[in-house]
């Protein structure tokens, strides 16, 4: 059997071996790198780009590679000190976002991350939305909310259609009029379409979540979940229905707060935990159940880590503790201001492997001082960096 030229073993130049190489395969190996990396693969040539801009590659990536973690620093004093960060878990690296990606951060009042997502609202413009994807400072304005809002729980989901389309879900958040709170609106829910460009006006949070509540949010399984942090109330809406289910309590024994989280098969539940025991307080991750939330007990932080969390037994450490989450990687860290960010990622395994517990390194310098720290985990699509 005659070889062809780019299957001999006496290859002398490198370029045209890879040149020979198929588009599937090449697929393949730019597969195994991480995003990066791949971003600088495109820029080589046009075949490398053709490969890495197909549908198909970006399907294999969405189900290959671990979400970022991300924290971006607002200083209310000077713009110029605002920092962003991504953390990629492939490369165990922190990377400096460009400030190009907030380019008009001075003219809003709240930053929030979800989906792959940054978005904006102003009250200024009293109910002006705007978002762009994580990675690309291409931001858009949408049509006005109905109601004004600060930092309202965001969500990001499947539209239908081929899988491509997706919708943005906004609750809460409604903020003060004259010094007055807007009492019959407060927990107001609104749904964004890009395709119609339009909100769409759903039933309101139930009012078990008060205007001063703290609550954390997971989309899980067609449903947006959430939960009060301190009381443990949760509840659930379903996307498409349009419906909240009732208000149930999620609250493991000597919980003092808590975040809920989804991971790829399951919801997670991590918070701090008083313990009547030498070490103190403990950091435990459980497994919840979407339709009866009972919980089991998956993990639990080494006491070293958590020593290293938190410098003091002050009730303000333990509430700079904040927790996001995503595909099976659950991040814990301290934005205490003007701190320095320790951070530590738990992966959740099988049963049979259990759970790894890793530091994070630190962030890299200068890291300025911040007011406010926000923060969120997300898979990073392609094509916001292509």
């Amino acid at each position: 059997m005659e070889i062809a030229p780019c299957e001999r073993l006496d290859i002398i130049s490198a370029p045209s071996g890879w040149s020979c190489l198929c588009s599937d395969l090449t697929e393949l190996i730019l597969s195994y790198l991480p995003i990066v990396s791949i971003v600088r693969a495109s820029s080589v040539c046009k075949f490398w780009r053709s490969v890495a801009t197909r549908p198909s590659f970006a399907a294999r990536l969405s189900a290959s590679k671990k979400p970022w973690f991300f924290l971006c620093g607002q200083n209310n004093v000077s713009c110029a000190n605002n920092q962003a960060f991504g953390y990629d878990p492939e490369i165990d690296e922190w990377i400096r976002l460009p400030a190009s990606l907030f380019p008009h951060i001075s003219q809003v009042e709240n930053l929030v991350g979800s989906g792959g997502f940054f978005f904006t609202t102003s009250l200024s413009s009293h109910s002006s939305f705007c978002y762009a994807p994580v990675l690309r400072a291409t931001w858009r304005q949408t049509q006005p909310l109905r109601f004004s809002r600060y930092s309202p729980l965001i969500g990001v989901f499947d539209g239908g259609g081929d899988g491509m389309e997706f919708k943005f879900i906004v609750v809460g958040g409604v903020q003060f009029f004259g010094g007055l709170v807007d009492i019959e609106d407060k927990l107001a829910v609104e749904i964004y379409d890009p395709r119609l460009g339009s909100w769409e006006l759903c039933p309101p949070l139930p009012s078990d979540f008060s205007q001063g509540s703290r609550l954390s949010s997971a989309v899980f399984k067609g449903q947006f979940f959430v939960y009060d942090v301190f009381s443990g109330f949760v509840s659930s809406f379903d996307l498409t229905a349009h419906e909240w289910s009732g208000v149930q309590t999620l609250r493991p024994p000597g919980v003092l707060f808590s975040f809920l989280v989804a991971c790829k098969e399951q919801l997670v539940l991590a918070g701090l935990c008083s313990v009547v025991a030498p070490q103190g307080n403990s950091f435990n991750l459980w497994k919840v159940d979407q339709q009866t939330m009972e919980f089991s007990e998956i993990a639990i932080m080494p006491q070293e880590l958590l020593n290293c969390l938190i410098d003091s037994d002050e009730d303000s450490q333990f509430a700079c503790l904040k927790c996001v989450g995503h595909d099976d990687l659950v991040y814990v860290f301290n934005d205490s201001p003007y701190g320095v960010y320790p951070a530590y990622v738990c992966e959740i395994r099988g049963s049979a492997t259990g759970c790894t517990w890793k530091k994070l390194p630190h962030l890299p310098p200068p890291v300025n001082r911040y007011h406010r720290m926000i923060s969120f985990c997300s898979t990073v699509p392609l094509a916001s960096v292509l």
